[in-house]
Order: structure tokens, then C-alpha cells, then sequence
């Protein structure tokens, strides 16, 4: 009860005692730092609207920072703009542009250091190397701001948000292009990365690393350099997400390494070089999923065991399933393929015929990628019906034994 009251107190005194220091062009307190300054805890700072040059802010008290349209931090290329280390800091409706460039220090326009309770809400970061670096910090919210970096090469560029050994952070409704990877995981648990879109970036529009139990849902990852990377981590839950246009040799809708325990589902994979590649993954349910005019709609490596494939829907790939080698330890059920020309006569929804969905075609394309160029000739046709005939080379076990006949309802 005593802990209550005491929580009681200070929230009164907060409510009673917080004041609203206005500063910035014609006000008496002219800087956004000697604002800072003077705030007390719980004391809210309205910067009125101009481009301020003051170096580097650093914020440690529990206040709030709210910016009136077109407020503007210039870092003129040289500084990071922001430094928060506390709790209970928000920051809202502020423009970070040009923030300072280091890779040994790893400059970024916010930087958030040792903190908990933090928001970042409806900001603009323009061209930083690093925009949001959120480091050694519980619950941390950053939604509704817009990211847009200045692409150069992978080594000068720095990621859009970048969280390291955090928890409970919220990822929500962000928009981020142009830097290295869009969102960058390491060592993050127990967090959510929701309705985000994250495109145009030199690598992945997500790269997640050692990070386990978190969720990513309804976030689009388009025409990303590499796709989407998610590796060494378990306990993931990645659903209804939309992964599109990820083209190039090493692109990926997602490229799955090491992963455990997780769970794709109701996620759409649309014209990416590879929707799915799975390399040392271990009991995943993929399921409900839509992959559509992708180069190859799943690639399940022979590393790869225990993997549940059901109720998915394949409409339009170059190829459906491929694999490097003949022995098979996944599943696959109640799937719909677009290349299957078995029968249903008794009228039950499921293909009489079990369904092989890797060719003979795509087991020489593994071995010899130059064959790729004999794509759709009379040849493979040829291979391709021969093996269906006589199988010799296609993975035995990997069948779908009870195909759908009519696209799977999501």
C-alpha cells in the first residue's frame, strides 16, 4: 500500500508543480539548451518553430520536449543532435537533419543511452549516419516518425533504428529509407515491431540478430537491397507482414539462419528473388502465407528440421520448393500449389495425388546455377515430365500428401 501512495504523491506533484518553459525565437529563454537547463522533472519544453544550432542536447531529467511545426536541430554535419539518458522522457514534433558522421563513435541524430520509459514520437531524422541508436534500455517506444538517410556505400551508411541489448521496446508505425538496414535487432527481447514500412535500404529492411520472444507484425519490407534478415534467435512470431520487390542475386523476402521455436503465418511474399531461405531452422510452423511471382518461393536447406509447411497458397513461381540435398525432415500438408494437375474425385478439397513440389529442374539449378538460362525451354519441360514419371534425382520425402485443389481461404 505504501508504494501506491508513495506513486500517488509524486504523480500529484508532478500534475501540481510541472511547468511549460517555452523557448526558441522571440521568447526570453532564446536556446533549446538553456530550456533543458532549467527544466525540472516533469516540466514539459515547447520549442517554437526555426532551425537551432546548438550542438549536442543532452536531456537526463523526466521531461518533455515537444516541437511546433518546422522546428529544426541542424547538426551542420558535425554533432549528434540529441543524447537522452533517464527515464520517463518523451520527445515529439521535432526535425533532426544533418547530424554529424563518425563510425568509430557511431554518431546517430537520438542517441538513447541506460534509459527506460522513453518516447520518440512523430519526429523527422534527415540525412544521419545512424538516425535512432537506442542502446541498454527498457521499454523504449519510437512510432509515427519518418527516417530517410542519404545512401552512400554499406560501410559509410548507418542503420535508420538501431536498438542493442534492449527490452519491452515498441517499434510502431515508422517509415524508413535510404540507410543501411531500416531496423537493426541485437540482443532485443520481449519487444514488438508493428505497421513500420522500411524500403529502399542498402541491405535488410530488418536485420534482427540474438534476439529472442519478440513479435514483428504488419510492417511492409520492400525493395530492399537484401530482404530481410532474421538470425540466431527463437521464440519469434513474424505474421502479417508483406515482404515485396526484394530482387537481386543475395536478396531475400526473408533469410531465416538459425532460428528456432518461431512462427511465420498470413505473411505475403510478392516478386522477391527468394520468399523464404532457411538454413540450420528448426521447428517452425510456416503456415497460411502467400507467395506469389517470387524466382523461388521457398529455399529449405538439408540443415533444416523438424519445419511444419501447411495450408500456404503458391501462385505464379519460377520455382516452389528447392533444396540441396535428398534428405527431407520437414513437412508439408494441405498446401495449395498452382503446378499441381492431380484429381479429386471424391470431391473432398484434397488432390488424390500426393504432390512433389521440387523439380528436377530446380535440383540442377541448385548444383549448376549457369543453367538457369535453359529456363522454360522444351528441354527442362522434357526433364521435368520424365521425372515426374520416373523420379531419380527430386527429394523423395519432400511430398505434400494431401495438396489443396482449391486455393487455401486466409
Amino acid at each position: 500500500m505504501r508504494p501506491v501512495l508513495s506513486i500517488l504523491a509524486l504523480l500529484l506533484y508532478q500534475t501540481t508543480f510541472s511547468h511549460l518553459i517555452v523557448a526558441g525565437y522571440g521568447q526570453p529563454i532564446g536556446t533549446l539548451k538553456k530550456a533543458v537547463g532549467l527544466a525540472r522533472d516533469g516540466d514539459s519544453i515547447l520549442l517554437k518553430q526555426g532551425v537551432y544550432k546548438e550542438g549536442n542536447i543532452l536531456l537526463t531529467r523526466p521531461v518533455t520536449l515537444i516541437g511546433e511545426a518546422n522546428t529544426i536541430l541542424d547538426g551542420e554535419n558535425k554533432v549528434e543532435l540529441l543524447t537522452i539518458s533517464g527515464h520517463n522522457i518523451t520527445v515529439r514534433g521535432i526535425t533532426f537533419r544533418d547530424a554529424g558522421y563518425s563510425a568509430l563513435n557511431d554518431f546517430a541524430a537520438i542517441k538513447v543511452i541506460n534509459s527506460n520509459r522513453i518516447l520518440l514520437d512523430n519526429n523527422k531524422v534527415l540525412n544521419a549516419y545512424f538516425a535512432i541508436h537506442v542502446s541498454n534500455t527498457i521499454q523504449c517506444t519510437i512510432r509515427n516518425n519518418q527516417v530517410a538517410g542519404r545512401p552512400r556505400s554499406e560501410q559509410l551508411t548507418g542503420n535508420g533504428i538501431h536498438l542493442w541489448k534492449c527490452q519491452q521496446a515498441r517499434i510502431e508505425n515508422n517509415q524508413v529509407q535510404g540507410h543501411r538496414d531500416g531496423i537493426y535487432f541485437e540482443f532485443v527481447t520481449e519487444s514488438v515491431i508493428s505497421n513500420n514500412r522500411s524500403e529502399r535500404n542498402i541491405r535488410y529492411g530488418l536485420h534482427f540478430m540474438f534476439s529472442h520472444s519478440d513479435r514483428y507484425t504488419g510492417n511492409t519490407f520492400k525493395n530492399n537491397g537484401a530482404g530481410v534478415a532474421v538470425m540466431y534467435s527463437k521464440k519469434v512470431i513474424m505474421e502479417d507482414n508483406h515482404f515485396e520487390e526484394n530482387w537481386g542475386p543475395s536478396a531475400f523476402g526473408i533469410l531465416l539462419k538459425e532460428i528456432t521455436d518461431s512462427h511465420i503465418s498470413r505473411n505475403t511474399f510478392k516478386k522477391n528473388t527468394v520468399g523464404i531461405f532457411m538454413e540450420g531452422s528448426s521447428r517452425m510452423e510456416v503456415k497460411k502465407n502467400v507467395f506469389s511471382s517470387n524466382g523461388w518461393a521457398v529455399k529449405v536447406q538439408a540443415s533444416c528440421d523438424d519445419n511444419t509447411f501447411q495450408h500456404n497458397n503458391f501462385f505464379g513461381n519460377s520455382f516452389d520448393i528447392a533444396t540441396n540435398g535428398t534428405l527431407v525432415l520437414n513437412t508439408f500438408n494441405n498446401n495449395y500449389w498452382d503446378k499441381y494437375d492431380g484429381y479429386d474425385l471424391n470431391k473432398d478439397d484434397l488432390g488424390d495425388v500426393p504432390y512433389h513440389p521440387v523439380s528436377m529442374y530446380a535440383m540442377i539449378v541448385e548444383q549448376n546455377p549457369t543453367t538457369l538460362i535453359l529456363m522454360r525451354s522444351f528441354l527442362v519441360s522434357l526433364l521435368d515430365k520424365a521425372e515426374k514419371a520416373i523420379p531419380s534425382l527430386t527429394p523423395e520425402n519432400l511430398v505434400d500428401y494431401q495438396p489443396m485443389i482449391k486455393p487455401n481461404k486466409l
